[in-house]
């Protein structure tokens, strides 16, 4: 519980001083005058009891303690903002044109029903789809939204937020294991035909780790690479290579048994489902509501 109703007192003017480089300046953006907020930042370095600002007559800069105070205080005016624009924009009902982008796979067996409640719920909003395999630019291709399935997202700017995770498997048909031998060990593969998932940053480098923690990586024969998982089910059922693919891609092949599940006694690297978006900054209701839904569903 807070008890000091004082404690944000002094805060967003100490901050438009740090940003904008001296009094002067801060007073012209929000218009008191430099004597006031002189008093205001004293009154704040009495009340924490440290200064946070060295004064000179050619300018200022912030002492060790007001570097990381300023540091703790820009986070803490983010939020609120963030706060404030969730009651804001609470009660405006989505509206516009909502692009976004989705892994074919992904697309047709999880966000369909998603996408059917969306449209019920907020008939205001146009729906602009690609359900695309490719890695998109987010920003520069103008989408609201990019869900990406992926071990490990790649560092960007974007905001990532985490939706779901899906065991992978590595598999192959049956009749492929009749003709060429079942691999019972993850160096068996170097023997095998593998068809690898070209968007990955390393497609033929198959990670594998024993019951008993011990961590394996095989450089698998790529004969053939895809950046299609629908195309490299495909190519599996007919018997042309084995895959490693996400759980979700092929719920009813393995509920009807037409693939078989190699190296069961080995852990697999999950696939986590991800949804990126270009700022937590004045989130839009329609991209606000979208999420909302989609992480309900999981």
């Amino acid at each position: 519980m807070i008890k000091d109703l004082k404690l944000f007192d002094g805060v967003v003017l100490f901050t438009q001083v740090v940003n904008s480089g001296g009094f002067t300046a801060a007073s012209l953006i929000n218009g008191h005058s430099t004597s006031f907020i002189s008093k205001e930042i004293n009154k704040l370095e009495s009340r924490l009891g440290v200064r946070l600002l060295s004064r000179t007559t050619r300018k200022i800069s912030l002492t060790p303690e007001g570097q990381a105070f300023f540091q703790q205080c820009e986070q803490m005016i983010i939020d609120a903002e963030q706060a404030l624009g969730i009651i804001n924009q609470a009660n405006i009902e989505p509206k516009g044109v909502l692009k976004i982008s989705c892994p074919v796979g992904y697309g047709m067996s999880h966000l369909q029903s998603v996408l059917i409640e969306y449209t019920r719920l907020y008939p205001d909003v146009k729906l602009d789809l690609d359900f695309n395999d490719r890695k998109v630019d987010v920003i520069q291709e103008g989408y609201d939204l990019a869900i990406r399935a992926t071990n490990q997202l790649e560092d960007s700017t974007l905001v990532c937020k985490k939706i779901a995770s899906y065991k992978s498997h590595i598999i192959a048909s049956h009749q492929y294991l009749t003709l060429n031998g079942t691999p019972k060990k993850p160096e068996d593969l170097l023997t095998h035909k593998c068809l690898s998932y070209s968007n990955l940053k390393n497609p033929t480098k198959w990670k594998f780790e024993s019951l008993t923690g011990d961590s394996i990586q095989v450089e698998v024969p790529a004969t053939i690479l895809c950046n299609n998982a629908e195309m490299e089910l495909a190519m599996v059922l007919q018997h042309k290579a084995i895959c490693r693919l996400p759980a979700f891609y092929m719920e009813k092949e393995l509920k009807e048994k037409q693939v078989v599940v190699l190296f069961e006694d080995y852990k697999q690297t999950p696939i986590n489902i991800y949804a990126l978006y270009p700022s937590r900054k004045h989130l839009s209701p329609k991209v606000r509501k979208f999420l909302d839904l989609l992480t309900s569903v999981h």
